[in-house]
């Protein structure tokens, strides 16, 4: 074999590596829905949010970093225009307080949506079908780059001089007297 033949051998491999990389690397991050033990161990909550992103059924919902269940279900209010998320929550997980708030995070930076939940200080706690009503919605990228844009462009298209800064002096053209 030639040294061309060889280098031909060799990138061939290594892209080949790189796909099945790619490949098994799609199998691991893809949600598979729901794993919450047994049937009947789980409960039920909902919450409403302005805006969900790209939450999707099977998103982990998770507390202090455990997760304690999963996304069964998206619907929309028809009276309201919010989107009404449906969690499962797994039984062991029964003393989570009522008064509890739902936020909609990011997994790293560019990693799918979930559910996590921080604790209030009621002494009631989530039951069967029961609404979290403190939530907070997704936060859009795209819509937080298009404001960062959009406020440099008008930044810089500011040509009127009205900064706040008075304008600055004009150099003197009189000669310093030396001493």
């Amino acid at each position: 074999m030639g040294k061309s033949s060889t280098l031909n051998l060799g990138a061939g491999t290594f892209v080949l590596l790189g796909f099945a990389a790619l490949a098994f690397l799609t199998t691991q991050t893809t949600v598979h829905g729901p794993h919450l033990g047994r049937p009947g161990s789980v409960y039920v909550v909902t919450a409403k949010f302005d805006n969900i992103g790209d939450l999707k059924v099977g998103a982990p919902v998770s507390m202090a970093g455990v997760e304690v269940g999963r996304v069964s279900h998206i619907d929309l209010d028809p009276k309201q225009y919010k989107a009404v998320v449906t969690m499962q929550l797994d039984s062991k997980f029964n003393e989570i307080p009522s008064d509890s708030d739902a936020s909609i995070f990011t997994q790293g930076l560019l990693g799918g949506k979930f559910i996590g939940l921080t604790a209030g200080g009621s002494d009631s706690y989530l039951k069967n079908h029961d609404q979290i009503d403190f939530t907070q919605s997704a936060i859009i990228i795209e819509n937080l780059i298009g404001q960062l844009v959009s406020s440099f462009t008008n930044k810089g298209s500011d040509s009127s001089g009205s900064s706040g800064a008075p304008p600055p002096a004009a150099p003197s053209t009189k000669p310093e007297k030396s001493k």
